[in-house]
């Protein structure tokens, strides 16, 4: 069997001098990469091409995720900021472009068609959710089950393949490993003030608010205080605590019903940080 390296790999079209000197990448998605890698590497037919198509699928999440960073306006007059703004639009060209080169060097067309279509899909939700959004008409629970299709999208276009070996096993565990991402990460963005407008906090608030609560929060420059105020009021990190703590054990449980011991072993390593994160709980809340 193959062994995983991924990012070590992907290494050459991420670390270039001018990208790392001038602008930020967002995260490479090392979750839902090893998830599909695991997944392939585990399915005699598609072992041989795991490594290829798990590294053009994460090409093509990192090019979406840092097209998702580009400033809807790019009048932007300090020369730092316009540069870091380019080079994020030329990263997420150069990397969707690796995507292609990969796959049709190997003459795997049909699986660029897939691709192509995942990225229309994901490229559909977000119009969706991004007018719910500025509609305000967009729940919390929303909020969650939006973002996690989302980052899912290209992911999923696998599941026919996977079908015959593991049939609904890999959406399944899919979406509910990248709903632990997503809670993680909520709970995370509670540290920022700036990072809160959009959240799931700020939906919650938003659904169940007082009225002047929900004009505090909608207003373009909120009082930070105040907001701070809410979170709490509203015990938004111990909810997100417990919603990551639920489905963890939902995943848990998702993962001991698979056959193979070996993919068993290879998901609770994957899903490790959140069990470490969900032990330190206490401490972790009393920072935010």
């Amino acid at each position: 069997m193959n062994s995983y390296r991924i990012p070590e790999i992907a290494k050459q079209y991420t670390e270039y001098d001018m990208i790392q000197i001038h602008t930020d990448l967002p995260d490479f998605p090392e979750l839902r990469t090893r998830l599909l890698f695991a997944f392939l590497n585990g399915n005699s037919k598609l072992s041989t091409s795991s490594e290829l198509y798990t590294l053009a699928t994460s090409l093509v999440q990192l090019a979406l995720d840092t097209h998702e960073l580009v400033t809807a306006s790019n009048d932007i007059k300090e020369k730092k900021a316009a540069r870091s703004r380019q080079l994020k639009v030329l990263a997420g060209d150069y990397f969707s472009s690796r995507f292609y080169h990969l796959l049709a060097g190997a003459g795997q067309i049909d699986m660029i068609k897939q691709l192509s279509n995942a990225i229309c899909d994901v490229n559909r939700l977000k119009m969706n959710t991004y007018m719910k959004m500025k509609q305000l008409k967009l729940s919390a629970e929303d909020y969650i089950h939006q973002t996690v299709e989302i980052k899912s999208q290209l992911f999923l276009s696998f599941s026919e393949f996977m079908s015959e070996v593991y049939d609904q096993a890999w959406p399944e565990i899919l979406r509910s490993y990248t709903k632990c991402e997503v809670l993680f990460e909520e709970i995370f963005r509670l540290e920022s003030a700036s990072d809160f407008k959009g959240s799931w906090g700020f939906w919650h608030i938003l659904q169940h608010g007082t009225k002047d609560e929900r004009k505090q929060l909608q207003t373009e420059e909120s009082d930070q205080a105040k907001v701070r105020t809410l979170v709490h009021k509203y015990h938004i990190p111990s909810q997100l605590y417990q919603m990551l703590d639920s489905q963890t054990k939902l995943l848990q449980a998702k993962v001991k019903q698979l056959e193979s011991d070996k993919l068993i072993s290879e998901l609770f390593h994957i899903g490790e940080p959140f069990l470490r994160f969900l032990a330190k709980q206490p401490k972790v809340l009393e920072e935010i």
